[in-house]
């Protein structure tokens, strides 16, 4: 089965519209590797989260900053497409 991602935000902090942003940006590139993308209002404040079956990708508070896209997507292809090239996002080789 395709790993489903969660992207849980503070919703008290204005944050849905970033957490929208990120999972259009994780459906556009993973649309055939991806189950679904959920975006869920966090009950704690401040908190922005974003894990794949429930494995902690990013969590802004342990990493200091919001995840750029490029960072996220490096994340998510390594669980859920290993193989697959990201192009222009990916790591230097």
């Amino acid at each position: 089965m395709k790993p489903t991602i969660e992207i849980e935000y503070c919703p008290k902090c204005g944050w849905l519209l970033r957490a929208a942003w990120m999972a259009q940006e994780l459906l556009t590139t993973f649309s055939d590797d991806l189950h679904a993308v959920k975006l869920r209002p966090s009950e704690v404040a401040g908190r922005y989260t974003i894990t794949i079956d429930k494995q902690l990708l990013w969590d802004r508070k342990r990493e200091g900053h919001f995840p750029e896209p490029k960072e996220i997507k490096q994340r998510v292809r390594d669980v859920a497409a290993p193989d697959r090239d990201l192009g222009h996002n990916d790591r230097s080789k």
